[in-house]
């Protein structure tokens, strides 16, 4: 399943070896956090060293990062450090703000006007590893077309975009997340989301993923796939060749089969 905002080619190697995260032109990241920036994510939490700039020094420094494309269309490098407090946007109130950062609300939608005057859909979550307030465009949010091969209704497409838990029939549950560096969380260990591209199926598999936020989970049943789950995870492994192009030139974890 397609879901890269950046080329990896993209990211910039000189602010990334500035930072030690790239060294000889090969970027030094663990592979769930380079998907997780190329995706238009945070990754997880990082530990910087001797970092320069605007005559500071920091020696070292726990942040996150993530990149976004500036108006000229280049690439803007972000760092997410551990804030002291918490600063909440304007379109909250402190009752929704007190109810993210205590764990009693996943998310919270808003309808907003952007600098354009535009109206927009936002969800807004808490991340409380670095005491920030993420919001996320929900027309941005790429929804799946299938789970563990099973088709989405309209109203399960319509509350995974909205930040609520989606249910499958084998019991799966998942929920956006645009605080996981993964993008979503699940009482599974591991699942399979496909999305539709040009009357083929786009496959991605999610692995070691996060519990459902204040859900427990038995990780013994966790660890438990259904048969559709397994007949997906098949389905990958037997369609990894895009036919125009001859050769398996994908990333481990994506695949592509053609229509049927």
């Amino acid at each position: 399943m397609k879901q890269q905002q950046f080329e990896v080619q993209e990211l910039p190697l000189a602010e990334l070896q500035k930072i030690g995260l790239a060294q000889n032109g090969r970027i030094s990241l663990q592979e769930e956090d380079l998907q997780a920036l190329l995706a238009g994510r945070r990754t997880g939490m990082l530990r910087l060293e001797n970092l320069t700039g605007d005559g500071m020094h920091i020696p070292v420094i726990d942040a996150k990062l993530s990149f976004k494309r500036n108006a000229q269309g280049n690439m803007d490098m972000l760092l997410h450090p551990i804030y002291k407090e918490a600063t909440y946007p304007d379109y909250l109130t402190d009752v929704e703000a007190e109810k993210l950062q205590n764990g009693t609300a996943v998310n919270i939608e808003k309808v907003i006007t952007d600098k354009e005057g535009h109206r927009q859909d936002v969800l807004i979550e808490y991340d409380p590893e670095t005491k920030e307030f993420i919001i996320t465009d929900s027309e941005k949010i790429l929804v799946p077309d299938m789970v563990n091969n099973e088709f989405l209704s309209l109203e399960q497409r319509e509350r995974y975009k909205k930040g609520k838990e989606v249910k499958l029939a084998d019991g799966t549950v998942f929920q956006y997340s645009g605080t996981d560096k993964q993008g979503l969380t699940s009482n599974k260990l591991a699942l399979v989301a496909s999305i539709v591209i040009d009357g083929g199926l786009s496959y991605l598999l999610y692995k070691g993923l996060n519990a459902l936020l204040n859900k427990k989970r038995d990780e013994k049943e966790a660890a438990s796939f259904s048969r559709g789950y397994d007949q997906a995870v098949l389905d990958m492994k037997d369609n990894q060749l895009i036919p125009d192009q001859g050769k398996a030139a994908k990333q481990d974890q994506q695949y592509r089969r053609p229509g049927r």
